[in-house]
């Protein structure tokens, strides 16, 4: 009887070793990123590239409460992440305390750059306002960290806010920052239907007023509701955005086409929607092109079916092409995800 529960005991254990052993070689041999690329609950992804890898920088998708940590994840093959815990938190930026969410990061002279908006930050106009608060409503917007590797360490730049006033009714949120064709930095940003551009010191410290005096200029294109970003293709200027409600099946994103940062932007088509018999609640969206070639992809949230919860959100990478007019083909969501690629050396 001891023998008999002894093999059993034995092969029990080879069993779990083999299938153990059988689920690292299929990761090792997994050609296609998968959809999402993590089952933790994460959104608003931006996507780069830097320092010769891929990097996606999400929003931990929690209760406000708890968006107190931003993670990042780096791959060499679009297939396998890593995962770099709390590269920034409220120890580095001690002005935040709930809601730290959309980071943006960008390269300029060997110092990484990550905007973010922290604290939701309320006027006597926004949905969450309470009077009582007083003046906490208006401590917050968007902030930005800097350090020498994109994994960190960061330290917060300014110690308060880059920009926490609601310019033309815009919430101070979802903040995307890149170099136009004209050499000039330009920061994006908007929540509550309002989208605006402002032109960004080239140490990131502070908006350069334009001729006009003006701060920013509002340049919300019709339907807009939040999670602005860009990029210039062809010598077009490329500006999508979500639409809808974040915490439904109607979230999406849409885009424009301009010669001009400042638009004018008319709104041309829906590029990505839900899918019923994949996911809801796709949008809030980042771009990349894989550099010296015509390679697009885009890199979203989704609500995976069935959701379990307001911030059941999850990060997922598609490619995205054109037509021959330049405008974008509608996106086709999969679970396969995209293709094993490393980067041009």
């Amino acid at each position: 009887m001891k023998n008999s529960i002894l093999l059993l005991t034995m092969a029990a254990m080879m069993a779990c070793g083999q299938t153990k052993e059988k689920q690292k070689e299929e990761t090792a041999e997994a050609q296609t990123s998968g959809n999402p690329i993590s089952e933790e609950w994460y959104a608003d992804p931006e996507v780069a590239i830097l320092d010769g890898k891929y990097w996606i920088f999400p929003t931990h998708s929690a209760k406000y409460e708890n968006q107190v940590f931003l993670d990042a994840f780096s791959s060499d093959d679009l297939v396998h992440w890593t995962k770099h815990k709390r590269v920034i938190d409220t120890t580095i930026v001690k002005w935040v305390n709930k809601a730290m969410w959309a980071p943006s990061i960008i390269e300029k002279d060997g110092n990484y750059y990550v905007f973010f908006a922290g604290n939701d930050i309320q006027n006597e106009s926004g949905p969450m306002y309470d009077a009582s608060l007083g003046d906490k409503n208006k401590q917050g917007g968007i902030g930005v960290c800097v350090a020498k590797k994109p994994e960190g360490p960061y330290v917060d730049l300014l110690g308060r806010p880059l920009i926490q006033d609601f310019y033309n009714g815009a919430q101070p949120i979802d903040q995307y920052v890149f170099k136009a064709l004209d050499g000039k930095y330009y920061i994006v940003y908007g929540g509550w239907g309002h989208c605006n551009i402002g032109q960004i010191s080239d140490d990131f410290t502070h908006l350069i007023p334009f001729e006009d005096g003006q701060m920013v200029k509002e340049i919300t294109p019709e339907g807009y509701v939040e999670g602005p970003t860009f990029f210039i293709r062809d010598g077009k200027y490329y500006f999508m955005w979500s639409e809808g409600g974040w915490g439904n099946s109607t979230y999406k994103v849409a885009y424009a086409i301009a010669d001009s940062p400042f638009g004018p932007f008319e709104r041309l088509a829906t590029v990505l929607e839900q899918d019923p018999d994949i996911a809801t609640g796709a949008g809030h969206h980042s771009v990349m092109n894989i550099p010296g070639t015509d390679d697009w992809y885009i890199i979203y949230h989704r609500r995976p079916i069935p959701n379990k919860d307001r911030d059941h959100r999850v990060v997922c990478i598609d490619r995205m092409y054109f037509n021959e007019d330049g405008t974008i083909k509608p996106v086709k969501m999969t679970f396969e995800g995209v293709e094993k690629r490393s980067l041009p050396k």
